[in-house]
């Protein structure tokens, strides 16, 4: 049977920052995005108010700033490597995460078989951001489920790769789950726990399972 590996983007795949984070500097404005994003894991604000603060703070965003972000950003070491991987071994890799989709996406181009993120307006902004595209915790058990049904798979066959409580419940429906780079609270839900910059140390501690 075919395996579904399910990867976070923010603090998993990229290393100890977020897209939104990343992003902003671009824009001199990731001091405020990084406030904004411990108010977040705190708990203190939830999807909905976070996304609303960035679109304020992106008024001035570009293609030209996104694409910057994208290519500077610190990314963990061997991501297609491991995509490759999985699709020569005939599994399937996705991202499901709550940044932008306009950040999100680009990974389809790495090798990635899909890829879901919020949806904000088209960069540059000129519609108002739509709350009901935005994404949450539960929405990533739901997408999950979707992709299941897309390629054939169950819930039994996925693997889960994150970092932070965002994945707490993404973690909870799949019987393996990959911890990293994580904190203290879901190091303890996972499977195993993984730290350092390189996605292959992390992919081969799934590779025995199933």
């Amino acid at each position: 049977m075919a395996r579904l590996h399910l990867f976070d983007l923010d603090g998993t795949l990229l290393h100890g920052t977020s897209a939104p984070v990343e992003i902003s500097r671009q824009l001199g404005l990731d001091v405020q995005t990084t406030e904004l994003d411990r108010a977040f894991t705190a708990g203190l604000i939830g999807p909905p108010e976070y996304a609303a603060r960035v679109h304020t703070l992106w008024a001035e965003l570009t293609e030209a700033h996104v694409t910057a972000a994208f290519d500077g950003a610190p990314w963990l070491a061997r991501i297609r490597d491991v995509w490759s991987e999985i699709r020569s071994a005939g599994d399937y890799c996705a991202v499901i995460s709550l940044s932008p989709s306009f950040f999100v996406e680009r990974l389809l181009e790495w090798g990635a078989h899909a890829a879901f993120g919020s949806r904000f307006p088209a960069v540059p902004f000129v519609e108002p951001l739509n709350p009901a595209g935005l994404l949450t915790a539960a929405a990533k058990v739901i997408i999950a489920d979707r992709l299941c049904e897309q390629f054939g798979v169950g819930r039994a066959d996925c693997v889960a790769y994150g970092d932070s409580m965002s994945d707490r419940d993404l973690f909870a429906a799949v019987p393996v789950s990959v911890a990293v780079n994580a904190d203290g609270h879901l190091a303890g839900l996972a499977t195993y726990s993984y730290a350092g910059r390189d996605l292959w140390d992390a992919y081969e501690l799934a590779c025995g399972e199933g």
